[in-house]
């Protein structure tokens, strides 16, 4: 894992040294096998993730060259997303990638009924949650294309301030 101190400024922003460090003994908490990353096994040990319903989806988006595990770098960089200093541009991305499964660029009908049943689970019948993502397609999809760009994505959920409940305190 190397020395925390060792990783660029740039990388850490917006965090300081003294939440670096904080970050650094998390970090090392969580490494229960000591191999400098951190397993999805690893993360689901935390009972906050275990019963968040979108953790696989998190962690595969801190796991940014997806060889399975997350390193020091990338645990710096998914955290950031979720810093009191970080820009509502910056998590809304975020939160767009959560629903962007296959990276494209767009939500597709798909793409929105598998992460909205991984929320809702057995809440919702797959009928019902599919009448809810196919009126959510249609009512927000402003080019016609079939799916939901960031722009569009954007436009619904930036006024439910959903990015104020992206925070992590270091």
């Amino acid at each position: 894992m190397g020395n925390e101190t060792s990783y660029p400024e740039a990388m850490c922003s917006p965090f300081n040294q003294d939440e670096i460090k904080r970050l650094s003994k998390s970090f090392k908490k969580l490494d229960l096998d000591k191999s400098g990353s951190l397993s999805v096994e690893e993360f689901m040990a935390l009972p906050e993730i275990q019963k968040n319903p979108l953790a696989k989806r998190v962690i595969d988006i801190f796991d940014t060259d997806g060889n399975g595990e997350v390193d020091f770098k990338e645990f710096i960089i998914g955290i950031s997303h979720f810093s009191v200093k970080g820009n509502v541009e910056q998590k809304l991305r975020f939160a767009f990638r959560i629903y962007d499964i296959d990276e494209d660029g767009y939500i597709s009908n798909g793409e929105l009924f598998q992460v909205l049943k991984m929320m809702v689970g057995e809440n919702l019948s797959n009928w019902e949650l599919q009448q809810l993502v196919d009126k959510t397609i249609i009512v927000m999809d402003k080019d016609g294309d079939g799916r939901l760009s960031f722009e569009e994505f954007s436009a619904l959920v930036r006024h439910l301030e959903i990015h104020k409940t992206l925070i992590l305190t270091v």
